[in-house]
């Protein structure tokens, strides 16, 4: 029966010119472009100095789209990146999108609310349009979000302008840990989705030498070698 299946398809096919369907290609995840920072899109870029979003210990850009923002995040890890909205620097009441990598290799969109230092899952995710890929020891994703939602405490309204707090870390069977560093950078100042800037942060590695007091420190050292000893 089934080779008779077979051939009357052949047959069909050859008779109608038609092939027989298959399933559409999957369209694969579009790279993220950097020479659209700070133009029309704000991007935030922590790490070595000229860094990308290929290369960047974390990345970050939002632009608007209508009535939505698109969020595009990466990191140097292989368990999760996220991104916060606070009304102050520090972690504890903070609307938080993080990207996930899971189990199965494929990296999802999640919605949290930290509580203290704890993040909790937030059923009601407002991400929308979602995609990610894990390639290279990197989780990178884009997503995007309303600017406006009705009021509640565990979504912001985007219009506001908000501190952006940066984090990324590992994952134990697609659920997120500690991030990886102690203290995750954050924005210097509140962000406004209405400006777009390209704002690069050095990491640890990279501002050793860059602190008021390392500079002064320098200067005292090398005004000590040149007077000499008595």
């Amino acid at each position: 029966f089934l080779f008779l299946l077979l051939y009357l398809v052949m047959i069909y096919s050859d008779y109608t010119g038609y092939p027989f369907p298959t399933a559409p290609p999957v369209d694969p995840f579009a790279k993220i472009r950097v020479d659209d920072c700070g133009k029309t899109k704000g991007c935030f870029r922590y790490g070595k100095p000229g860094c990308n979003a290929e290369t960047c210990d974390y990345f970050l850009s939002y632009r608007r789209i209508g009535a939505d923002v698109e969020f595009e995040l990466s990191a140097d890890t292989d368990g999760w990146v996220a991104v916060g909205f606070s009304s102050d620097k520090k972690m504890g009441g903070d609307d938080v999108m993080a990207c996930v990598h899971d189990d199965n290799g494929r990296v999802r969109i999640h919605h949290f609310y930290n509580v203290g230092q704890w993040a909790k899952e937030i059923q009601r995710n407002p991400a929308r349009d979602e995609e990610g890929v894990f390639e290279n020891n990197r989780v990178t994703c884009r997503f995007k979000r309303p600017v406006y939602v009705p009021r509640e405490e565990t979504i912001v309204d985007l219009h506001l302008s908000w501190y952006y707090l940066f984090a990324w870390g590992p994952a134990i069977q697609g659920s997120i840990t500690r991030h990886d560093i102690d203290s995750p950078p954050v924005s210097e100042r509140v962000v406004s989705i209405y400006k777009y800037e390209d704002i690069f942060m050095p990491s640890a590695a990279y501002q050793t030498f860059s602190s008021p007091f390392c500079l002064l420190l320098i200067v005292a050292l090398t005004f000590y070698l040149l007077m000499g000893t008595p």
